[in-house]
């Protein structure tokens, strides 16, 4: 029995069972098989935050294999190689993996392709050249990317960017520096946004171009590691760019419309960390469901207290709307609909009850809920995170009340 009446298509069923059965056999087969180094923090970073050769090498076999299993590339363009799902598989995935993998087993977070970290329609507009010489590794898993867009002063104001790429005969010179880069102390390429045309750039009215760097490029520079929440290590990072050459080659579409791109990009963030934030409430309100049948408190199965269910069934009301909001808006999406407020509504609601709703299953498993071994305190802060990226929830608020004053009143 499903709460869902929406049927999936037969191809969308068909590759929730094979995630199901890839992470059985690929990516928890590795988590056990390396359960020592997985186990310790101190063994999974450098000393300098940086994920140890070992643990960047069964990252890529889990691209890699997934990539030749066919899951890998799914929802990239078909024209440069991947497998041209849309909004809907996308989603789906992304939800069947964190609701299956949890922050447990988080080498399955890396099967699918983000679209911030390889093939996806950000990269449909790449020239050929780029295509021969970039494409087949990212495809592969071989080779991953970063997205760097956002700035010191250029967060959810993504316009406000200050790199700029300079004119130098016929390509450019590439100056400025770039935060919060997701994957780029990793990464082989980077799709970077600069501006390219300042008098435009001033007016909103384009002006910001989109460029795929190879990060060993002279001048490319990962400046420092980001650490946050405590950890002891990260995949953020600060880039800078001192004077970077950069070829006609390595525009990614239309010179000074490059913004278009990332805001691409941004919406697909948007629908992963929806997907995310379902998945990871799901995992949570599963393992909080199943503790309450056993656990015992003055005589009885805490599941007979209302002040342990309620807060419990709550959360899964909420997780069920945010779930059909999903699959609403990916529909809206693959019909060709902007969905801009749907889209807003939708990831600013899931990932603040999908937060929520790991918050509340610590609750109920008490002091355990907080000890590394549950796992739900990573899923908290990845939850938490995720109410900043990708548009804040007050900025997305802010997109819905704009929609709503035009006239969009459809509800």
């Amino acid at each position: 029995m499903s709460a869902i009446a929406f049927e999936y298509p037969s191809e969308i069923s068909a590759l929730r069972d094979g995630i199901v059965s890839f992470i059985r056999a690929e990516v928890i087969t590795r988590h056990e098989k390396n359960a020592e180094l997985f186990a310790d923090p101190r063994k999974i970073y450098d000393d300098k935050g940086a994920y140890v050769p070992r643990v960047l090498e069964l990252i890529r076999e889990v691209r890699m294999a997934s990539a030749k299993a066919g899951y890998y590339a799914m929802s990239a363009p078909e024209n440069i190689g991947g497998g041209g799902l849309g909004y809907l598989a996308y989603f789906v995935a992304w939800e069947q993996i964190f609701r299956m993998c949890g922050t447990h087993y988080w080498l399955g977070h890396f099967m699918i392709s983000h679209w911030a970290k390889g093939p996806s329609p950000v990269l449909e507009k790449v020239t050929p050249k780029m295509r021969e010489l970039a494409l087949p590794k990212l495809l592969s898993g071989e080779h991953s990317m970063c997205f760097a867009m956002s700035e010191p002063g250029a967060g959810s104001d993504a316009a406000m960017i200050k790199t700029r790429a300079e004119k130098d005969g016929d390509g450019w010179r590439l100056s400025g520096s770039k935060i919060w880069i997701t994957n780029s102390p990793y990464a082989q390429y980077a799709a970077v946004f600069a501006v390219t045309n300042p008098e435009q750039a001033a007016k909103r009215k384009g002006g910001i171009s989109a460029f795929l760097v190879p990060t060993n490029s002279p001048g490319f520079i990962v400046e420092r590691l980001i650490n946050m929440w405590g950890h002891v290590g990260t995949d953020e990072a600060i880039l800078q760019f001192d004077n970077v050459r950069i070829e006609p080659h390595q525009l990614i579409g239309e010179l000074d419309k490059g913004f278009k791109i990332g805001m691409l990009g941004v919406g697909l963030g948007r629908i992963y960390n929806s997907g995310r934030a379902v998945g990871l409430g799901r995992w949570a309100l599963e393992q909080a469901v199943e503790y309450v049948k056993v656990r015992e408190s003055f005589g009885k199965k805490i599941a007979e207290y209302q002040g342990v269910m309620f807060p419990l069934a709550e959360s899964a009301m909420q997780l069920h709307a945010a779930h059909l909001m999903a699959l609403n808006v990916c529909q809206l999406l693959d019909s060709g609909q902007q969905a801009t407020k749907e889209l807003s509504m939708t990831k600013a609601y899931a990932v603040e009850i999908g937060k929520n709703a790991v918050d509340r299953a610590m609750q109920t498993h008490g002091a355990m809920g907080f000890t590394n071994e549950m796992h739900l305190t990573e899923a908290y802060i990845y939850l938490r995170k995720v109410n900043v990226a990708d548009g804040t929830n007050e900025i997305l608020r802010h997109l819905i009340s704009k929609q709503m004053l035009a006239g969009d009143m459809d509800l």
